[in-house]
């Protein structure tokens, strides 16, 4: 049964969580950005993991412009790099805590010719799933030390316009930029699920894995900050006019993962999104039913492992 949603949950109002740490990943930018800021303006420390430094110290420099006292570090991070990845992790198993992982890096405008990562894993995939299914397996060990971890997989409204059983991962042949697009969203929230029940059944379940979607979340309706976010005025007229249909900035996309990590009264495996889909305050929600396939999350699974040639549990 599906739990109610929280009446008192007040996004602009977030509950302290001072001497707690996060790490999002792709954090320089975006929803990853505003996710950072959020979360470090209830007094949480939050390492900013970025493939590039200098965007990632900008984007530092801002959080602490924009939150007073805010307390945040940056870590060199590249998710299509399974070496970048495991040498990461090996620095986020070092922390005394790791309270929450937000999986939030992803290559969102898909290339239209099929590209691949140093590992020869088609680029979109390998960014926006795989590196961070082993990020999370090699960081498993700092959730599990820390009371009430959690892992928030980013998903997509993409999951319920397009659909696949996730059997053709690297596309070799049939690449599509937007397919490849939706598999991997399809697969973070496979992903997502998957990784909740397993920490049950393996005794873990201190650690809880929750999936968000940022509605329809676009630029030019997200305030501008210079380095992180800026637009045209021309994008701004544009994108104004896709309130209509739903649009909302990028800082309230972030509301529904802010809010995986951080209300209380979630648990493991709900998935959170805007209460009116597209943009609005986050609620609770249902995932798609291929989302929650045992049977899809099974092969997927066991094909992750093998690509980043080590077990995850």
């Amino acid at each position: 049964m599906q739990r109610r949603n929280r009446v008192s949950w007040n996004p602009r109002s977030l509950p302290d969580q001072s001497g707690k740490t996060f790490v999002v990943t792709g954090a320089n930018a975006g929803l990853g950005y505003f996710t950072s800021e959020q979360l470090a303006g209830t007094g949480a420390h939050v390492v900013l993991a970025c493939r590039n430094l200098a965007k990632a110290d900008a984007a530092a420099a801002a959080i602490r412009t924009r939150v007073p006292g805010a307390s945040v570090s940056v870590l060199q991070l590249d998710v299509a790099d399974l070496q970048s990845v495991r040498e990461v992790s090996e620095t986020l198993r070092a922390l005394p805590r790791l309270d929450g992982l937000i999986l939030n890096a992803g290559i969102v405008h898909p290339s239209t010719d099929r590209q691949v990562s140093l590992d020869g894993n088609e680029l979109i995939f390998a960014t926006n799933f795989l590196g961070h299914f082993a990020l999370t397996a090699g960081s498993l060990m700092a959730l599990r030390r820390t009371p009430g971890s959690r892992v928030v997989s980013l998903g997509s409204l993409i999951s319920r316009l397009m659909d696949s059983s996730l059997d053709d991962l690297q596309l070799a042949t049939t690449y599509n930029g937007w397919k490849a697009y939706a598999q991997s969203k399809i697969a973070m929230q496979v992903f997502g699920f998957e990784l909740d029940r397993r920490l049950r059944a393996n005794g873990a379940g201190m650690v809880q894995s929750l999936v968000a979607h940022p509605g329809y979340s676009i630029s030019g309706l997200t305030p501008g900050i210079r380095s992180i976010n800026e637009v045209s005025r021309g994008k701004r007229v544009i994108d104004g006019l896709q309130t209509a249909i739903g649009a909302q900035g990028k800082h309230h996309g972030a509301w529904s993962t802010v809010r995986a990590a951080i209300d209380p009264d979630a648990h493991g495996g709900d998935y959170f999104g805007p209460r009116l889909l597209t943009r609005g305050a986050p609620t609770r929600q249902s995932a798609t039913r291929t989302s929650r396939d045992r049977a899809v999350a099974a092969r997927l699974w066991e094909r992750a492992e093998t690509l980043i040639n080590e077990p995850f549990l």
